[in-house]
């Protein structure tokens, strides 16, 4: 039992003096919720800095939950930057929680947070700092219990095996039911392995474990996933949804920081799930179904929220935020409680209609920095094939309202290496931007054109688990280099500046995504090479993976790139959030056609299966359509 509560922080201290950021690294913030005398201590950790972790709503709803639960306590921590990591490894100083500056070892259960693929080699980083085996078949009885959850366990292969279990879907009920179920067979005196079989009794439960991979029958080389012989596991562990959304609180966040952070503002997340069905897009199928909060309950947490933390920036949240049926509605009455307060109210980036412009002039008042909108494709037929259900014309008036109501910064998100791309497609792209100066220079009074821009960023495709484009390779990324070279060169306007996402970067990101559980041992090798914070462009050394591979006998490149049979079965199926196959290579052949499917929320039921699967329907506030 990990019940004796020790706080290290005097060893800490005096490396801090030594690094860049010792902010990032203090105890007390205001609002911690954790208590010192809890029988069951949990610590969860965001696998980056702490000014990137702490704005994260999923790991702050969690934390605000568990310590609402009699008899529990949870701390927070957050991978140490690599100066005061190396400082630490030479001290002999172990990971500490941050609110009580206890080793994380000491809990009994470490929760990381999974939010990108690029993230992989901190887990080990973690671990490792805090003395725990990196491996969960090489954990003693004394170790604590090592669980995941989040946006990216949809494809959990390459990585479960740092787990030992790891919670598929919505974490608000079942990592209390996890801690529970953990802390009952703990006091009974229950071996490891009993903990294990018994967690995978909870639904949603995935206990890697407890499963192996086979390759019999039509697969990918990384085979596919199974239980065990004798295993009372399920075939298929299916994601946790909370169906009734609107009775959970909005106001995850209570810690007010002492660092700056990369979001720092107060956020309330005001919806949950997108049914746009962007085929290339993963979070639109594992947030489904779409449940609305109401106009009320938004409002009401934003004024609480305000009144605890002192924020001056609100940011309503959500994959869709200004999808919501009662987006209008919401805005006016905070934008009437917020007047001559100084409190200004932001949302993510704008649809690519009137409406998003509308959405973004309740919000801006008389600062209009920059608008944001997504095409995500320059032509019209590639658009189609993605499902993106926005046209050129959406573009030209949004465009044109944004340069009338006094905006002069647009920027355009696009991707490359979408299936099906040409380069007339890239040079597309292009001309899209220069047409968007084009018409700034119809709109915009002469004096003021020299403050027009046009900033595309353009992110590479990625294939991922549980989408119609799960089929897809990657393209090359030398291919991808000259594609970028081709939009660089189609730029005509010297106010169209071009962004693009690192080729070596995606390229690992999509073996990642791709892989299964053979490329475990490749990101470890790439650890111990040096690899982490592989997301931080400093950081990120492709030779790391590169050598890594090569010493295995895999090829980096042909696992990113090469495209899988539709009949196979893929590495990741074994978890799911609920949509049936059927669904997916339906789009995938509706793609390859170039035809669109609706948005089940403004029309009918398009078949996705997740709401029968999980028992949950879609839950609007308003009327959509």
């Amino acid at each position: 039992m990990r019940t004796v509560y020790e706080d290290r922080f005097a060893e800490l201290e005096p490396l801090l003096a030594r690094v860049e950021k010792p902010s990032r690294y203090l105890d007390h913030e205001w609002g911690v919720l954790s208590s010192s005398d809890a029988s069951y201590r949990a610590c969860l950790i965001y696998p980056d800095t702490y000014e990137v972790g702490l704005p994260n709503q999923g790991l702050a709803i969690l934390y605000k939950i568990l310590n609402a639960q009699e008899g529990i306590s949870c701390e927070r921590s957050y991978v140490p930057w690599v100066d005061l990591a190396d400082l630490m490894r030479d001290a002999g100083v172990p990971l500490l929680s941050l609110e009580g500056a206890a080793p994380v070892s000491s809990f009994d259960v470490v929760g990381f947070h999974v939010p990108h693929e690029m993230a992989c080699t901190n887990y080990l980083e973690a671990l490792d700092l805090a003395g725990i085996p990196l491996l969960s078949a090489d954990r003693g009885e004394d170790d604590p219990l090592v669980i995941a959850g989040g946006p990216s366990v949809y494809n959990p292969e390459p990585i479960c095996a740092f787990f030992d279990a790891m919670l598929i879907g919505e974490g608000e009920e079942s990592i209390v039911e996890v801690c529970r179920e953990h802390e009952r067979l703990r006091d009974a005196g229950a071996s490891r392995q009993e903990i294990l079989r018994a967690l995978a009794k909870i639904p949603g439960t995935y206990v890697p474990g407890l499963y192996e991979v086979s390759h019999e029958g039509i697969c990918t080389d990384h085979g596919y996933t199974v239980p065990r012989p004798g295993e009372e596991v399920p075939e298929v562990v299916y994601k946790r949804v909370i169906a009734d959304f609107g009775s959970t609180d909005p106001l995850s966040q209570s810690i007010v920081p002492f660092a700056e952070l990369v979001h720092d503002r107060l956020s309330i997340e005001i919806l949950r799930g997108c049914a746009r069905g962007c085929r290339f897009c993963q979070a639109g199928m594992t947030y489904r179904p779409v449940r609305e909060r109401t106009p009320d309950q938004i409002v009401a947490a934003v004024t609480r929220g305000l009144e605890r933390t002192g924020y001056d920036e609100v940011s309503l949240t959500s994959l869709s935020t200004t999808d919501h049926s009662c987006c209008a509605q919401i805005l006016r009455r905070l934008n009437r409680g917020l007047a001559d307060t100084g409190i200004s109210v932001s949302i993510p980036s704008q649809r690519l209609d009137s409406f998003g412009v509308d959405m973004a002039l309740e919000v801006a008042g008389e600062k209009k920095g920059g608008l944001t909108f997504a095409p995500e494709a320059g032509s019209q037929r590639l658009r189609d094939v993605i499902n993106k259900n926005v046209t050129e014309e959406d573009l030209d008036r949004a465009a044109r309202a944004a340069y009338e109501a006094g905006w002069r910064r647009i920027k355009l998100y696009f991707m490359m290496g979408l299936p099906g791309e040409r380069d007339e497609d890239i040079v597309a792209i292009a001309n899209l931007a220069d047409h968007v100066i084009d018409i700034a220079h119809e709109v915009v009074p002469k004096g003021q054109r020299g403050g027009v821009s046009v900033s595309i960023s353009v992110s590479v495709f990625i294939p991922k688990a549980h989408t119609p484009f799960q089929w897809c390779g990657q393209l090359d990324d030398a291919e991808v280099r000259r594609r970028q070279k081709l939009l660089v060169a189609s730029v005509r306007s010297r106010q169209v500046r071009v962004h693009y996402h690192d080729a070596s970067t995606s390229l690992v990101e999509a073996a990642l995504s791709r892989a299964g559980r053979d490329f475990t041992p490749v990101i470890l090798g790439a650890w111990r090479r040096g690899a982490r914070f592989d997301a931080w462009t400093e950081q990120f050394s492709l030779d790391c993976w590169l050598e890594a591979s090569a010493e295995l006998g895999m090829d980096l490149r042909r696992i990113a790139t090469e495209p899988f049979d539709l009949e196979a079965r893929l590495p990741w199926e074994h978890v799911s959030p609920g949509e049936s196959r059927g669904f997916l290579e339906r789009e995938w052949r509706r793609a390859l056609e170039g035809r669109t499917t609706e948005d089940c929320t403004r029309t009918s039921c398009t078949g996705c299966g997740i709401c029968p699967t999980l028992g949950a329907s879609n839950i609007l506030a308003g009327d959509r359509s």
